[in-house]
């Protein structure tokens, strides 16, 4: 992985942006320590560079009747690149699955779900996962209390 070039400024800018996404460039500035001009060229530079991949606004599942959380293990029947990619073009578009990765050890993707209900979940298993081709097993972790959602991450690591 190459070295990212970031300086103090930039690391300020990132953890503001990740803590408020809707900061002003007024109260960005204010924060990172730049006047308003410099502050939006770092800012357009980070996106520019891929940093920062876009902003976004966080939903209570819940209140928008998403109540169940499903962590959904996949083995697929064959491990061929080909497999993988048929299986990832069709899994992206299903607007349920919220994220997946390809994961190593025990099985070969890891799904988050969200959905309605178990009635919808067990749908969406039935007509649309069980449909992708490929596919050897699923085994679905239903998420009882999410204890910490998606945080900031860290960038103690960058000098």
């Amino acid at each position: 992985m190459p070295k990212l070039n970031l300086d103090a400024i930039d690391r300020r800018i990132l953890e503001a942006l990740q803590r408020n996404g809707r900061l002003t460039n007024v109260e960005l500035a204010k924060e990172s320590g730049l006047s308003q001009s410099p502050c939006l060229r770092r800012i357009k530079i980070l996106e520019d560079k891929g940093i920062i991949e876009g902003y976004r606004a966080v939903l209570n599942r819940e209140r928008v009747g998403l109540g169940v959380t499903v962590f959904v293990s996949i083995n697929l029947q064959f491990h061929s690149d080909k497999d993988a990619a048929v299986f990832t073009d069709a899994t992206v578009k299903l607007p349920e699955v919220i994220a997946c990765h390809n994961v190593s050890g025990e099985t070969d993707f890891l799904l988050e779900v969200v959905a309605q209900d178990l009635r919808t979940y067990s749908e969406l298993v039935l007509t649309k996962l069980l449909a992708l081709p490929g596919i050897k097993d699923i085994r679905s972790n239903f998420s009882m209390k999410t204890v910490k959602s998606p945080a900031p991450l860290p960038l103690d690591h960058i000098e």
